[in-house]
């Protein structure tokens, strides 16, 4: 953002990211139905048709937890689907 000063000319450049801010959220791994992945805050409710997966932690933390289960970012329901037509095609 930058300031001006009566005139309009500039007078103080202030810039801040997200990532100039520490996060000290505590979040919670959360899976739905269709076996997809999200974090929330771990003080939270969670969203309708989530529900907790086990794992609760930083921010970082739970994304590393969920890089290393979610392996096939297909939802359950596409996965199942072509499951089934695989066993069609083989008979």
């Amino acid at each position: 953002m930058i300031e001006h000063n009566f005139s309009g000319a500039p007078t103080q450049e202030i810039q801040m990211s997200t990532d100039d801010r520490e996060d000290t959220t505590i979040y919670k791994v959360v899976v739905n139905h269709e076996e997809q992945y999200s974090i929330w805050p771990a003080d939270r409710e969670n969203a309708l048709g989530w529900n907790d997966a086990g794992k609760s932690g930083t921010r970082d933390e739970c994304l590393a937890y969920i890089k290393e289960v979610w392996t096939d970012m297909r939802p359950l329901s596409l996965r199942q689907k072509m499951e089934e037509m695989e066993q069609q095609e083989g008979k």
